[in-house]
């Protein structure tokens, strides 16, 4: 797909991966809608790169049907959606004093991150759905998961529930989507740059990225866009996850 001139949406797109993909996405001409719960910081980003902004919380039906609307309002039916809004709560499954997980941390982190990703995918592509093809496609989808959906660490039960969930459903959902000509993927980054990982002292982000093969390094978030915008252009790209982690395989902690 061409994404010159497409509307697009990326959630989570106020910072990080979210950020540098909107970011992308404006410099490859797309009309870029950035939905974020944070709605001074996406406001802030979209300044920065000539987007729009709208706030979003992914957990609320009501709120993602909203922003969809308003994002359509402003740039016409949106060709890409890019999910990258998520939350990542440690709690072990028994905690300090054998007190259990807190069940509201873990509904939380799957309302978030799996409901909020599907309710998003089903609402966005049945907008999709209905406008006419473009060069054989009327859509493309990009999740994201996490390495922890494959290899989680202690402490990362309801993580790695909700991203492991994202993984299951990428391919039931490109199939589902098939008959729209709509593509779904899905990619599993590792230890990225976010500003959760830049808030932890230097010596801690040098020892995490250390632990990466090659390169032995933290990623970086336009990495992760790189990877966005090759997905959006090749048509055969559908139903797959694709880890983005440098052949890291995190230990138990």
């Amino acid at each position: 797909m061409d994404i010159n001139n497409m509307a697009a949406i990326v959630t989570g797109g106020a910072s990080g991966l979210g950020k540098a993909t909107a970011a992308m996405l404006v410099a490859n001409g797309a009309k870029v809608a950035i939905l974020d719960l944070n709605e001074d910081a996406a406001n802030a980003a979209a300044q920065d790169i000539g987007a729009a902004a709208f706030a979003l919380n992914v957990a609320d039906d009501a709120a993602v049907a909203a922003a969809l609307e308003a994002a359509e309002q402003a740039h016409g039916v949106a060709r890409i959606l890019v999910n990258c809004a998520g939350i990542a709560p440690a709690s072990k499954t028994v905690g300090k004093e054998n007190a259990p997980h807190p069940l509201d941390i873990f509904r939380r982190t799957i309302e978030v991150n799996l409901i909020g990703s599907f309710n998003l995918i089903s609402k966005f592509a049945a907008r999709a759905a209905a406008a006419p093809d473009v060069e054989g496609e009327r859509a493309v989808i990009v999740n994201t998961a996490s390495v922890a959906a494959y290899d989680g660490q202690i402490g990362q039960a309801a993580y790695a529930a909700s991203k492991g969930g994202v993984v299951g459903m990428t391919l039931p959902i490109a199939r589902d989507l098939a008959q729209h000509h709509i593509r779904v993927m899905t990619i599993a980054p590792g230890i990225f740059r976010t500003p959760m990982v830049e808030g932890f002292p230097q010596h801690v982000q040098d020892a995490l990225g250390a632990q990466v093969p090659h390169p032995s390094r933290l990623g970086a978030p336009a990495e992760y866009a790189q990877l966005v915008e090759s997905i959006i252009r090749n048509p055969m790209l559908n139903g797959e996850v694709i880890r983005l982690d440098g052949a890291i395989r995190m230990q138990p902690r």
